[in-house]
């Protein structure tokens, strides 16, 4: 690891400071992806990192680590432990803290890989920083999503909720601007839904939203499904991609035309969930 920049090479911990900080690993638990959480905001973590007063003592330093895969860990804070709480373990926050300002300019922008063999998540900060090698540092706080042009959008259910519910300025001023025919997959069945934005109904990003608040936007065919077999289906199985998009003056009348001929090409009424 000779000449490879390290997360402490950042925080420039002394010895003595090193002695007594914890480094948490912030993984997925089989039921929340962490790294999901952050993108949606980034101070929800915080509740991870300090969760279990049993793991804590006061005056211990926190670097709070959270896995974004591929042995890569993004760090989203350093803390002081001000006190230790007298609640049971397991129920929440067990500690009051005080994140670091001095580090904040770091926080949400510094990858380190680490490859973890260790069940526990939970580690003394000498057997672990040596092993902390700075991957990069990114310009602005991670989102995970940045748009990536209209030719390339094909989102979850669930990484469209969270750009719906969360700071993602370049994809929602992308999204907000534009007319476009697009298209819903159902995963499991492989059948389709496509439909339109247009000004009629507030463009993109709006017609989006009304997906991730029922299931359906009110299309009869997606109404259908959501009643048959509920809005977590949806939520678990369909994906939004875009297949033309057009600018803010193009009419609505052709963005229409635009949208018949793609169900037309694709079937969707026949063999999808279109029902016009």
């Amino acid at each position: 690891m000779q000449g490879k920049l390290k997360l402490n090479d950042l925080l420039c911990l002394t010895e003595e400071e090193l002695s007594r900080t914890k480094v948490r690993l912030n993984m997925d638990n089989g039921w929340v992806n962490p790294i999901n959480l952050f993108k949606k905001n980034p101070d929800a973590l915080l509740g991870w990192n300090y969760h279990n007063n049993k793991t804590y003592k006061e005056g211990q330093i926190s670097i709070g680590l959270v896995d974004m895969g591929g042995d890569c860990y993004l760090l989203f804070t350093v803390g002081l432990i001000k006190k230790v709480l007298d609640i049971p373990k397991n129920s929440g926050i067990g500690v009051e803290f005080e994140t670091l300002e001095k580090y904040r300019d770091l926080y949400g922008r510094v990858v380190v890989s680490y490859h973890n063999i260790s069940r526990n998540l939970f580690r003394n900060a000498n057997t672990i920083m040596n092993d902390l090698v700075v991957k990069e540092i990114i310009p602005s706080i991670f989102t995970g999503f940045d748009f990536p042009g209209y030719q390339n959008v094909c989102l979850k259910y669930s990484e469209l909720e969270t750009i719906v519910n969360g700071y993602y300025p370049s994809y929602k001023n992308a999204l907000a601007r534009q007319k476009a025919v697009y298209v819903q997959t159902d995963r499991a069945t492989g059948k389709l839904y496509i439909g339109s934005a247009t000004s009629n109904n507030g463009m993109l990003l709006a017609r989006w939203q009304t997906y991730i608040s029922n299931g359906h936007g009110d299309n009869k065919g997606l109404v259908e499904l959501v009643r048959e077999k509920g809005f977590d289906y949806i939520k678990q199985n369909f994906t939004y991609s875009i297949l033309e998009n057009f600018n803010e003056g193009t009419p609505d009348e052709y963005v229409w035309e635009r949208e018949s001929y793609w169900k037309e090409v694709l079937d969707s009424r026949q063999h999808g969930y279109n029902r016009n």
